[in-house]
């Protein structure tokens, strides 16, 4: 943990760990390289070395890498192919969820206990607000202290916090304390941290709005904010300059939301080469539909549109979706609309990407379910229901569908569908 007290930021020790917090009540938590620490906390031997996770197949993509690994040039979202050139020598993983999800919990489980407020992004990132553990727990940035000093001990992987008075500020705070960092930005000098930092640091500006941007001579924030609000609209649209330039000047109302439902859940697989056997789609559709179903009952959810992506050899992508007279978080249910709706493309090219999805949820409690005519009382949701009970003890490959055991023809790289 000796990192933390590294000056971070712009180079100045007034936004640092040890920043005045007066003011600054919110906090974002991101984990360090979050998939690859986990691994090596799985694997101690692989500590210091690169590891990459991610599709380990010739179309695979990067999902996270280590630090040791990013100084290759290894990054997210990068194809693995390209990853293996930069750094040949480094630990290639496939994604492991299950465990992540877990290592996920428990770290927002930590969360919770310093306060109620958490509003989790992702796996492995929250904004929390502390203004009301303050008199229990002390001052903001004590409070990330000890956060970060419980993830370390409790997990044994390390997180980066920024401490600010918006939740803008503070994710600008854990980026730049990264890894491993804590960075708290003063409230009175908002602008003095911001207004320096290049336009790609403002939520909402990719590489093309910052292209047009730079066209302009609008380099850094500051630029920006000095910008008439006119000629930001004329490049960038109504919605767009209103939205960077409130930002810019470090304007966002926003507070911590710690009821975020999940809108959607999915999963999606792209194979290593393009396949077009039937049978081959079948299985790989019921095997998302198994994820996906895991993933509803895991959290507490069900849904009544079933969605399928599929992406054919030439990049094409097709979408279908079909809405359930009842909410449902059964896979074999999932699988059998899933496949209807595939079927019902009559698909003759070879196929590159399927993905399923369930949309419009709602919480499994509130949710009364009927009964279809001539359905058995117990059914597929009981069996399935077994069946995550002992994945719990045993493991998640213990239990599956018979036409999935003991079959490797389906080597693909997965990629965890975001809300």
């Amino acid at each position: 943990m000796g990192r933390s007290q590294a000056v971070r930021g712009n180079g100045d020790p007034r936004f640092g760990p040890d920043g005045d917090d007066e003011g600054c009540s919110i906090l974002h938590v991101d984990m360090d390289a979050f998939f690859a620490a986990v691994e090596v906390r799985k694997r101690p031997e692989l500590a210091g070395r690169p590891v990459v996770v991610g599709g380990i197949g010739p179309r695979g993509v990067v999902s996270s890498a280590s630090y040791e690994a990013r100084r290759y040039g290894v990054r997210s979202a990068m194809p693995s192919m390209r990853a293996r050139a930069l750094c040949p020598h480094a630990v290639f993983l496939p994604p492991d969820f299950t465990e992540y999800s877990a290592a996920s919990r428990a770290v927002m489980e930590i969360f919770r206990s310093v306060t109620p407020l958490v509003e989790p992004l992702s796996l492995d990132e929250a904004f929390l607000d502390v203004s009301g553990a303050r008199r229990l727990l002390g001052r903001p940035a004590q409070i990330a202290r000890m956060i970060r000093a419980r993830v370390a001990e409790q997990e044994r992987i390390t997180c980066s916090v920024g401490v600010g008075p918006t939740k803008f500020i503070a994710k600008l705070g854990s980026t730049r304390a990264k890894p491993d960092g804590l960075l708290v930005v003063p409230a009175g000098l908002v602008l003095e941290f911001l207004h320096p930092l290049p336009v790609e640091a403002l939520w909402g500006v990719g590489e093309r709005s910052a292209e047009t941007l730079r066209r302009l001579g609008l380099t850094t924030v500051g630029h920006l904010a000095q910008a008439r609000v006119e000629m930001l609209r004329g490049a960038l649209g109504e919605a767009a300059a209103r939205h960077l330039h409130e930002l810019a000047w470090g304007r966002d109302p926003r507070g911590v939301s710690p009821e975020q439902v999940e809108k959607s859940i999915g999963a999606e697989v792209t194979f290593d080469t393009d396949i077009g056997d039937p049978e081959l789609i079948r299985r790989a559709l019921l095997a998302l539909a198994e994820k996906v179903g895991v993933r509803l009952r895991r959290a507490g959810q069900v849904g009544r549109t079933v969605s399928i992506k599929v992406r054919l050899s030439d990049f094409r992508t097709v979408n279908r979706s079909r809405t359930l007279s009842g909410a449902t978080d059964v896979a074999h249910e999932l699988f059998e609309v899933s496949w209807a709706l595939f079927v019902a493309l009559n698909v003759t090219d070879r196929i590159r990407l399927v993905g399923i999805r369930m949309e419009g949820l709602t919480d499994e409690r509130a949710t009364p379910r009927q009964l279809s005519l001539g359905e058995p009382e117990h059914g597929w949701r009981d069996a399935e229901a077994a069946a995550d009970a002992a994945a719990a003890r045993f493991g998640r490959a213990i239990v599956r569908p018979a036409s999935l055991l003991g079959r490797d023809d389906l080597r693909r790289t997965e990629n965890q569908a975001r809300p």
